[in-house]
């Protein structure tokens, strides 16, 4: 034992293949303590058991070689703990992501899904409290969530009660190639201007209007019915869309009460069911 492990001992006791541990020395992340010059036999030492442990775990864990050798080559426990909590947010959001998708799904195939009430609505000329720019679609929630922000630390400023609940106008651009206007907004009669924020004066407009009810990870959904709805009643689609989140993440976090108005510009004038 005082010339340490072979290659094979060393796999059975970490659970390492004997492959993986050959492409982890020739990588550099996992070096045996010795390299017979003559035969080439690798001879590992127990003190290496732990690291090929947290080898072993990270590779569970999906985590890039490269990454990995970032951490075991870490001295300082904090910097390490940063890069491996880096990477757990990581799996979290793919998480994250896989419910949403899951959850899409089921929607999709339920043979038969609640109606989604649609109606054609008149909106009057307003002005609101805005900030407006292009965006990539990557950054739409980032770059919501900051512009929101912006918007309401401006209203409190300068004293200024909101008229309506948040919304946004969303640019076809956005979906269609990726990058796009966004204009976030809340309504005010005497809207501020303070940083990015501007004010701004909405055009009358006649939208078909329909509920998303719950959280957004399937409201792409919603809008196909919107949509689909639209073309077969004959509807051609006017301008940008407009989300008014009724009821979201600002109010609860109960995402079952959560209520997002979609409304896409249309040429009729009603506000009767179509």
């Amino acid at each position: 034992m005082s010339d340490g492990l072979t290659i094979g001992e060393f796999s059975r006791i970490t659970h390492l293949s004997v492959k993986a541990l050959r492409r982890y020395h020739e990588s550099g992340l996992l070096e045996p303590a010795s390299v017979d010059a003559h035969s080439g036999y690798r001879r590992y030492s127990l003190d290496q058991v732990p690291t090929a442990q947290l080898i072993h775990r990270f590779r569970d864990l999906d985590m890039p070689l490269s990454e990995i050798a970032q951490v075991v080559s870490t001295p300082d426990p904090t910097e390490r703990a940063a890069l491996i909590r880096t990477h757990l947010e990581r799996l979290e959001r793919q998480l994250d992501s896989t419910r949403a998708a899951v959850s899409s799904l089921r929607r999709l195939l339920d043979p038969s899904p609640p109606p989604v009430e649609m109606a054609l609505r008149h909106h009057d000329a307003h002005r609101v409290a805005a900030i407006s720019e292009i965006v990539d679609s990557a950054d739409i929630l980032d770059w919501y969530s900051a512009a929101m922000s912006e918007i309401d630390r401006a209203l409190v400023v300068s004293r200024t009660t909101p008229t309506g609940p948040p919304a946004g106008l969303y640019d076809n651009e956005l979906f269609t190639d990726g990058r796009g206007r966004m204009t976030v907004y809340i309504p005010a009669d005497d809207p501020p201007t303070r940083g990015r924020v501007h004010s701004l004066g909405l055009d009358a407009a006649d939208r078909a209007v329909t509920v998303h009810r719950g959280a957004h990870d399937d409201i792409d959904i919603t809008y196909g019915q919107l949509g689909r709805h639209l073309t077969e009643q004959g509807l051609a689609i006017a301008g940008p869309v407009q989300e008014v989140y009724l009821c979201g993440p600002r109010d609860t976090d109960d995402n079952t009460r959560w209520r997002t108005e979609i409304g896409w510009p249309v040429l009729r004038v009603e506000s009767s069911p179509i």
